[in-house]
Formats: C-alpha cells, structure tokens, sequence
C-alpha cells in the first residue's frame, strides 16, 4: 500500500507486530484449552503463557532461511520457551493459525471501518437535514428534469451507506470465523471440543466443516462489500465533480489556505479529493474480483489465494478506510451555493415545471395524447425560440383554453413539487440508530 493511502489504525492492524501477536495468542490458547482437559500438563501450559514471547525481526530472518512463515514464528517462540514448546502448534497445520488470525485481523479491520462508516452517515445526515428545503433541478441524462432539493440527495446517499453498514456487518460477521480441523478439515489429531472452546475465547464463530481452509466464499463476500461501499462512495464523488464544473458550480470541495489547484493555471480549483476517491473505488472493484478468484481452489487447498490475500485484505482496507475519511471530511466542508441552484434551474425558462402543466391539463379533461403534444409543443418553443415556457404556455389557445392563469401559476410552483419532501426525510430517518436499516 502506498503510504499515502496508510492510515495509523490500518497500519497497526496488518502489521507483522500484530499478525504475530495474534498467532501467539492462537496458538497459547490452543494449550491452555488442552491443559484443563487433561491432554498436556498445566505447568507447561502456564510456562508457554508465560515465556511466549517472539522477535519480528528475528521471525523474518528465521523465514528467509526456511521460506515458511509459520515454521520461523514456531522456531523464534520456542527459542522463548524452551521445552513446553513441543506442545505448541500439536495436531494444527497452519493454515488452522493462518485463517484462524486472519478473521481476527478481519474483524478488528471491519470494526475500524464501521467507525469511519458511521461518522460519514452522521456528517451526511446533518447536511441533509441542513440542506432539506435547498431547491435544485434535478437531472436525468444531464438534462434538467424536476425539482428536487440538495438535502434530498444527501439523503439518498446516507440511505445507501445505511444499508452498506448493515451489510458490512453481516459479511465481517461472516469473516470471522475460525479452524483447529487439519490439514484436509477431519480434526484427525485435535478433540472438536477444543477448537469450539479455543474459538470461544478468541471470539470466534467455528467453521462447522472446512477443507485445509476457511472457504473462501466468506472472504469474497467481505471484498464485494467493501468495493460496493465504495462504488457509493465514488457516486457521491462523481456527483460532487459534476456540480463543481465551472459551467454548473453549486458545490465546490474545502479550497484551504495556501493551496494551489494547478501548476499552469493560477486560478483553478479542482475537484481533486472527489477524483482520488473515484480512481480509488476502481481498485476495490479490482480486489473484489481477486477475491472471487480464490474461492476456487484445488482439492483440499492450493496456495494460489494465499499470496494474493497478502496484498488485497490489508490494501482495501486501507483504501475504504482512506477513501470513508475523506467522503467525510469532504461532506463536512463541501461548500454550498443555493443561489447558483436556483439561477442554474431558472435558466431553462420554466421547463422544469412541464410534467405539472402536463398533469393539470389531464385533470382539466384533456386527453394524455393530446396534452403531452400541446406541452411539448411549447417546450420546443422554449428551446428554439428562447422565449418563457409560461409565457408560450399562456399564449397557446389549446393550454390556455383548460388552464386559468391562476392555475397554470399554480403548476409553477416549486413548493407543489417539494411538499412531500418533509415526509421521505421522516420515514427515512425513521430508526435512524447506528446500524440500523429499511429495506
């Protein structure tokens, strides 16, 4: 991982420091669990307790040697322990410690990125709400469609990521479980009951039936939400790059003091927190596809997942982490222009309002045909002649002859399109706790 995109919490997550760390707990809890069930003597147990103790650099030098992660850690915790140490790793193979420590690392990386997670819905749902009543035209196929609000948008994003919440719960819920079965899943040399009680006290859920691996459809399952959390997060970014363009400009990212946006051009001001998020939502997608590639293995278990699961576990978590830290800090600070919104959907004349004259017309006894051809009749006007779209409204004798100019006023009312708008922030909102979600 590039150490830009490093953040501190992720950084001692998937540090050789930790990952031995929890192999020594693994594989210290694995004897006490033996030594209360009369299977190895207590003293020896409490000795490994006690004098286990590794050396990281001295790990890596041990595998340099032997080309076994494994195998170094052992050696360097035995050199620590002494004689107990045969007693250390008995009847596991290593993937048992690999999977095993890799959905503890998984779990502490998912309860990081919950965090982010919910500081970004929090920063989202406030701007929202401060945003509910700021009226914009809403936009299909980049053309000016109806009404909406600013707030209405960031709703639909804070829903989104609701649901990423629950559904990054539920896949490192999934993720986080552990194997003592063997080297082809039998439990051939280990009791079940000690790896449920092993599980137990790490916290861990057991696999109930596993080959030499944890199967990897758990782990690809996680990688698919992490990179769909952050095709949200690059939808909330392409939509702040589009209404920064000069041409549009109602939202504009922090600009800070001092800061300089090209080394040509003095007077520009990029979207470029917005861009890095999108570029970096690409690599998710990328590791997600990893991912699926290694639930495929040979037989029992090949190795082909496990060099690629060295780079794709710790570098989506540091880039979601990265890039849910930077959504945030851009939602805090994203500057707002109400007014532009408004001059930007006065600028079509009044064609934001077509489907109101349309409906009006139809309720007023107009055939649907019929009037959808009188309004767009005068829309093309708007477009071709540049005139107001109420005004060649009114000056059509068909339009005219149903709508009073009381109603079709009325029709050119954005408080009409906008009056339901308390109500979706209500039941949206509704059970809004942390980590809830609507379907």
């Amino acid at each position: 991982m590039i150490p830009r995109y490093q953040t501190p919490e992720m950084a001692a997550i998937w540090s050789d420091q930790r990952r031995f760390e929890i192999w020594r707990e693994i594989e210290v809890t694995v004897c006490e669990v033996r030594a209360e069930r009369g299977e190895i003597p207590v003293e020896d147990a409490r000795l490994i307790r006690t004098r286990a103790a590794f050396d990281a650099a001295r790990v890596l030098e041990i595998e340099a040697t032997v080309q076994h992660d494994v195998i170094a850690f052992l050696t360097n915790l035995a050199e620590h322990i002494g004689p107990a140490a045969r007693h250390v790793h008995e009847g596991m193979t290593s993937s048992d410690l690999l999977d095993t420590a890799l959905a503890l690392q998984l779990r502490e990386a998912g309860g990081v990125l919950r965090g982010e997670l919910v500081a970004l819905l929090a920063a989202l749902a406030r701007r929202a709400r401060e945003h509910s009543d700021t009226v914009m035209a809403g936009r299909s196929h980049g053309v000016h469609a109806e009404p909406t609000t600013f707030g209405l948008k960031l709703l639909v994003y804070w829903d989104e990521l609701r649901r990423c919440l629950a559904r990054l719960d539920a896949a490192v819920a999934a993720v986080a479980c552990g194997k003592l079965s063997g080297a082809v899943g039998t439990l051939a040399h280990l009791d079940p009951e000690v790896e449920v009680a092993t599980m137990r006290r790490l916290g861990l859920a057991v696999a109930p039936v596993a080959t030499q691996v944890v199967q990897r459809d758990r782990h690809a399952a996680l990688l698919c939400e992490l990179a769909l959390t952050g095709a949200v997060l690059e939808q909330i970014a392409v939509e702040i790059r589009n209404l920064q363009r000069t041409d549009v400009h109602e939202v504009e990212e922090p600009f800070g003091k001092g800061q300089k946006g090209s080394s040509a051009m003095p007077h520009k001001k990029n979207p470029i927190v917005s861009e890095r998020i999108t570029g970096l939502a690409r690599l998710l997608r990328g590791y997600a596809h990893a991912g699926l590639e290694n639930v495929a293995l040979w037989h029992e278990r090949d190795i082909s997942h496990s060099s690629v699961e060295r780079v794709i576990f710790p570098d989506a978590c540091h880039v979601l982490h990265y890039m849910l830290k930077k959504a945030t800090w851009l939602i805090d600070g994203l500057v707002v222009f109400p007014e532009r919104m408004l001059d930007n959907m006065a600028r079509v004349r009044g064609l934001v309002f077509s489907q109101a004259v349309l409906l009006a017309l139809v309720a007023a006894g107009a055939p649907r045909e019929a009037a959808y051809a009188q309004v767009q009749r005068c829309a093309m006007r708007v477009w071709d002649e540049g005139i107001d779209f109420r005004e060649a409204l009114a000056g059509d004798p068909e339009v005219s002859g149903r709508l009073s100019p009381t109603e079709l006023a009325r029709c050119f009312d954005p408080r009409r399109h906008l009056r339901h708008v308390d109500a979706i922030f209500a039941r949206t909102l509704a059970g809004d706790g942390e980590g809830t979600t609507r379907g």
